[in-house]
């Protein structure tokens, strides 16, 4: 699997996901904040699943259809626990992150959208 992990996640999540041997892009790597449609559409082209905390991503591709390889949104996710969340995810959902699902992490609640 590969990630684009957007700024607001943080590099040292996408540090421990290279560590753990995914191909991880780091958002804040690429040059200035291009805005999440632009970021959206970058994962697409490179047909990377996109970790978020920000929750417009949502918006983006239920309300105006935008498409996507699948996101991980973490809106309410302290940093100290989001490492140890994102290997649970993708032990417990790697095939429906593959066929390009949305999971949504609030509070105790996992929800996966499926494509």
């Amino acid at each position: 699997m590969k990630f684009l992990v957007d700024r607001c996640a943080g590099r040292g999540l996408t540090d421990w996901l290279s560590r753990a041997g995914y191909d991880s892009v780091y958002g804040g790597s690429l040059g200035p904040d291009p805005g999440d449609k632009a970021l959206l559409r970058r994962a697409v082209s490179e047909g990377r699943i996109l970790i978020t905390i920000d929750t417009d991503f949502g918006h983006l591709v239920y309300k105006e259809g935008e498409t996507h390889c699948g996101i991980i949104r973490l809106p309410d996710v302290r940093k100290d626990v989001r490492i140890e969340l994102i290997r649970i995810i993708i032990d417990r959902y790697k095939s429906q992150l593959e066929k390009g699902a949305i999971v949504t992490v609030r509070g105790n609640k996992v929800r996966i959208s499926e494509p």
